[in-house]
């Protein structure tokens, strides 16, 4: 399983493509053949899967939705809608598809910060903005409640 660590600000180049850092490059398992897949945050960023990550912790779950509830269904389409597969060329890049830089925000600089099993995709004005929307005491309240156990 990946780890990804980190942030890296990052340049896409004219024709949409980014470099994924090679630290990202090297938490990758090399079984993957540098398929990725691209999710819609709400938050308005870009979540990097690794592929068959992605495929058995989220997507297999989302198959696996009872296909004649018809809240299930939507649910289904929402969710898969949100998504995109990607490969990473012999350089390393990644075409990025327009829609998923426009849900993002990002133009030609994007800041890629690894969250552990994936990596997010930010524009630098959502990141920056994304790290002061918690005070200090929310901060220090939230590690209590999730990492102090």
């Amino acid at each position: 399983m990946a780890n990804f660590l980190s942030t890296f600000e990052c340049k896409l180049d004219a024709k949409g493509r980014l470099v994924l850092p090679a630290k990202f490059k090297a938490a990758l398992p090399e079984v993957q053949g540098g398929e990725l897949i691209l999710n819609l945050d709400k938050s308005g960023c870009v979540e990097i899967h690794v592929a068959n990550d992605y495929q058995r912790r989220i997507g297999a779950k989302i198959s696996n939705l009872d296909e004649f509830d018809p809240k299930a269904k939507a649910l289904r389409r929402v969710l898969m809608a949100r998504v995109s597969e990607v490969e990473l060329d012999s350089a390393g890049r990644m075409l990025v598809p327009k829609n998923v830089l426009v849900h993002a925000g990002i133009d030609r600089e994007a800041v890629l910060v690894g969250v552990g099993r994936y990596i997010e995709m930010w524009s630098p004005e959502r990141f920056k903005e994304s790290q002061n929307s918690l005070s200090e005491e929310e901060e220090a309240e939230l590690i209590a409640k999730y990492l102090s156990q």
